[in-house]
């Protein structure tokens, strides 16, 4: 089943050389296409320093049942990425926190299903110490997994996880601290 939006949900910021917006695109055309586009992912921790993954529902159009960061989404036209992120999470995972944006990246990588994602990820903290309330038509399941595990787990399991979060975890885990409130 697929989830049904609104057309004006489903565009999404194209961006230029200099990491401008140059315009909008329909979500499933920029994936086939492979244009540059911007995105959000967010990472919530708990006291423990562990971090919540979900399962992505089998309603997604790819990347379907893997397991990933907590949330991820893409920006709306005259939406702040902050107010993506903060969207995602309320969607998706059922809450909301302070986030705090710590870095952004550029990928382009081939999947499974010949989409091609190709984007600039921003990339938010959190910290929530309750279970989520998820989004069944989002998200199949959630977990808590520290992240010596999980270093582990896409190293033995690298095909149950989402390109994005094994770049992330690649290359980025250094500016992943967890922040507290």
């Amino acid at each position: 089943m697929k989830i049904k939006r609104k057309d004006n949900e489903d565009l999404i910021p194209l961006i230029g050389m200099k990491n401008q917006i140059i315009g909008f695109e329909k979500k499933e055309k920029v994936h086939m296409k492979g244009l540059l586009h911007s995105a959000v992912s967010v990472f919530i921790f708990n006291l423990e320093n562990n971090l919540m993954l979900q399962k992505r529902s089998s309603n997604k159009y790819h990347s379907s049942l893997l397991w990933t960061n907590t949330c991820c989404s893409h920006p709306r036209r005259n939406e702040s990425l902050l107010k993506a992120a903060h969207r995602c999470l309320i969607e998706e995972m059922g809450f909301d926190c302070f986030l705090e944006q710590k870095f952004s990246f550029i990928y382009h990588e081939l999947l499974s299903n010949g989409l091609i994602e190709n984007e600039l990820d921003y990339v938010f903290v959190g910290y929530y110490e309750k279970s989520p309330i998820i989004n069944f038509q989002e998200v199949d399941n959630w977990k808590w997994m520290s992240l010596n595990e999980l270093i582990e787990n896409i190293y033995v399991y690298p095909d149950s996880y989402t390109i994005w979060l094994k770049i992330i975890i690649k290359n980025y885990l250094s500016q992943l601290k967890c922040i507290k409130i």
